[in-house]
């Protein structure tokens, strides 16, 4: 992650978790999850902050971890939902992640150097189980890369660029839409593993 970004995490965690945890619910991301993720399977939420998602997953079926590159928010996240589980990675590596039938990761990947967007959406796909389902979103940021008041990086970048990555799976969805939580412009898209041949 952008090393300025993550700073800004560390440094300001717990008004950073007050201010998601004071907006509206997030019902338009929560309906795509019980759109198309596997019901029964285990999920992961890679860019997990104070634990917002991973809280409603539990709560909805969805047995689910949360990841996260900040050490601040993932104690906000700790604090706050001491019953679930959470651990430290970053991308693109996501070092000691395993596989999961549902990969969520929510407006995190516009934190990163451009250089580093295309193998971390390779390397999402690669922790997500055969016929298994990403959904991946991001802010949209017009132009050029941004920096907002408290240092943190808004990357601009096509979203062909994310496509690319993602050559082999099924597309579910793909649309650009206001945030029901934030009132972000974001672009978001949901694509579906492909599963294990079977020879004979």
């Amino acid at each position: 992650m952008d090393p300025q970004t993550l700073a800004a995490y560390d440094l300001d965690a717990a008004a950073f978790a007050k201010d998601w945890l004071g907006q509206p619910s997030p019902i338009d991301l929560q309906e795509i999850v019980e759109r198309f993720f596997v019901r029964g399977g285990n999920s992961a939420d890679i860019g997990c902050g104070c634990g917002r998602e991973v809280a409603w997953l539990h709560a909805n079926g969805f047995s689910a971890v949360g990841f996260d590159a900040s050490e601040g928010l993932l104690s906000e996240a700790r604090r706050r939902y001491p019953s679930l589980k959470f651990a430290q990675a970053e991308l693109p590596e996501l070092t000691g992640v395993g596989t999961y039938d549902n990969v969520l990761c929510e407006t995190v990947i516009m934190h990163l150097d451009h250089k580093q967007i295309a193998a971390s959406v390779r390397r999402l796909l690669d922790i997500v189980k055969p016929s298994g389902i990403l959904y991946l979103s991001w802010r949209v940021t017009e132009g050029a890369d941004e920096r907002d008041a408290q240092g943190r990086l808004y990357a601009a970048f096509d979203p062909a660029e994310v496509l690319a990555e993602l050559k082999g799976t099924t597309v579910l969805l793909d649309e650009e839409a206001l945030s029901a939580s934030s009132g972000k412009k974001i672009h978001r898209m949901v694509v579906k593993k492909a599963g294990l041949e079977i020879r004979e």
